[in-house]
């Protein structure tokens, strides 16, 4: 058989995980494969002897295995090792569970940037499963979503305090007349709209510490994010929800603000 056909025969015939046996392949056409350099026994239960029977069966949940590089992409993307309630085309392939994974959209062992199965991308990939409906429901039709499946986790030099993340959330909301109205003054202040809630932003969490009446960041729920160690739109906004703007924890009583404030 030649290769073509073997991928293809795999890809459809053990779901989503089961094109992870093609890794030593990959790594032998190309160095620069994803994984190429990886062993196989950190992922897969059969070790080297991984055959398109087998390839599905890895030593834990495919988030698991991902998360130990990608971790910041579980929690800031779209939702992952769940089971659909819309159908789902075969070429976005769900585990034996049922359920979308990351391998749903992205071919592990690949060479191509993004990984992105088929030629789908953006908006059109979402289309793939979700109706338009789905996003025009949303209060920003779904701008924050659907212009790409994860947060960007830059790490080049910026020329502004913020965090990588940040960064992307304000290339709209600073930017496009019709995102919500938030905006950073010079001194480093979130204003949102109407001057509901004003706060710092892109300071470094361990600076307001030093001034007393901060909570250890040891102590902060897992879902209050300080990337690089500073206050970001996603130490107090869910970075990817169908609710844009959606907040970590309910407010209610100031309960998440007196998560990091000790008052």
């Amino acid at each position: 058989m030649n290769v073509s056909g073997w991928k293809t025969r795999l890809f459809t015939a053990g779901g989503g995980l089961a094109m992870l046996a093609t890794v030593w392949l990959h790594a032998a056409l190309s160095p620069a494969v994803h994984l190429a350099d990886a062993d196989c026994r950190s992922c897969h239960l059969a070790r080297s002897e991984i055959t398109a029977e087998n390839a599905g069966k890895l030593i834990a949940d495919e988030n698991t295995l991902c998360g130990r590089c990608h971790a910041p992409a579980l929690k800031l993307s779209h939702p992952s090792g769940v089971t659909p309630t819309m159908d789902v085309p075969p070429q976005y392939p769900l585990d034996w569970k049922g359920d979308l994974t990351c391998s749903s959209c992205h071919l592990v062992h690949d060479e191509r940037p993004t990984l992105i199965r088929g030629s789908r991308f953006g908006k059109d990939l979402c289309l793939a499963c979700h109706q338009q409906s789905f996003f025009d429901e949303m209060p920003d039709q779904g701008v924050s979503i659907s212009t790409r499946g994860h947060l960007d986790a830059r790490t080049d030099p910026q020329p502004l305090p913020l965090d990588s993340y940040s960064l992307q959330c304000m290339e709209c909301h600073d930017k496009k007349s019709d995102a919500l109205p938030v905006a950073i003054d010079a001194r480093g202040v979130m204003r949102h709209a109407g001057n509901s809630v004003n706060h710092p932003i892109g300071r470094r969490y361990a600076d307001a510490m030093s001034f007393g009446g901060y909570r250890p960041a040891a102590l902060l729920p897992e879902n209050i994010m300080l990337p690089e160690g500073k206050l970001s739109c996603i130490s107090c906004h869910v970075g990817y929800s169908e609710r844009h703007g959606a907040l970590v924890m309910s407010n209610q009583g100031s309960a998440l603000c007196l998560e990091c404030h000790d008052l």
